[in-house]
């Protein structure tokens, strides 16, 4: 019983890790910073575009961090920070 308990909520908290958090710059205007993900992967980032501006969006400037923001944590992969401008 314990065992299928455990499992859950492992991957309920993986999945928390792999999800870009998003703050306003101005009215139409955010920054994205994207999850620590192997190979780059913009998925992350496009979705909370999507979600931000269901309209569209424009990214005005992309930035990758290699193995993380201060090269300090230790956590895999490679950061990527979007700044996108709603349409």
């Amino acid at each position: 019983m314990r065992l299928p308990v455990l499992l859950t909520l492992m991957l309920i908290a993986i999945a928390g890790c792999t999800q870009s958090q998003a703050t306003r710059i101005d009215e139409r205007t955010f920054l994205i910073e994207g999850p620590g993900v192997s190979g780059g992967a913009e998925g992350p980032n496009r979705r909370e575009a999507s979600r931000l501006c269901p309209k569209g969006y424009r990214v005005l400037n992309s930035e990758v961090h290699r193995n993380g923001p201060n090269r300090y944590t230790t956590e895999p992969g490679d950061f990527i920070n979007w700044t996108i401008r709603c349409l």
